[in-house]
């Protein structure tokens, strides 16, 4: 079931060690931008899914993070948000994986969600027809050693 949330109001996300983040819904105008940003599109053919998943979510972080809490330079100072901070932000492993779960994983979960409908020889196996003859008899059970 597709649940409706038609809340555009932005939220705050706990990614743990004291950072927050002020966000927006990801939508599908923000997933489509973010898909025609400069750097997404400047990806080399061969990238790696790693690569394109990192260059994905920070376009998608630079539209949807208004705000941060927990977030200061080198002496600790609190830092305002820009496109550069925010890259600087995903850079980091543990920021940039809590960042997949908590704000762009159930959106990709609904589209994963998706493929079970698609009846796709060459995705999904649902629409696929059978290509093994059914058996015969049934195999006997193996002899315990």
């Amino acid at each position: 079931m597709i649940r409706l949330d038609l809340s555009s109001a932005p939220k705050w996300l706990d990614l743990g060690a004291g950072l927050r983040l002020h966000v927006l819904p990801v939508t599908t105008a923000i997933m489509v931008a973010a898909r025609n940003d400069p750097v997404v599109e400047a990806l080399p053919e061969g990238a790696s899914k790693e690569e394109q998943a990192l260059v994905m979510a920070k376009a998608v972080a630079r539209r949807v993070v208004t705000g941060w809490q927990g977030v200061g330079d080198a002496d600790g100072n609190p830092v305002p948000v820009t496109p550069e901070g925010i890259d600087a932000l995903l850079d980091i492993w543990p920021v940039f994986e809590a960042f997949q779960t908590r704000c762009l994983a159930p959106h990709l979960m609904l589209d994963a969600e998706k493929n079970a409908f698609a009846p796709l020889p060459n995705g999904t196996s649902v629409g696929a027809k059978a290509t093994a003859r059914p058996a015969k008899a049934r195999a006997r059970t193996a002899r315990r050693g």
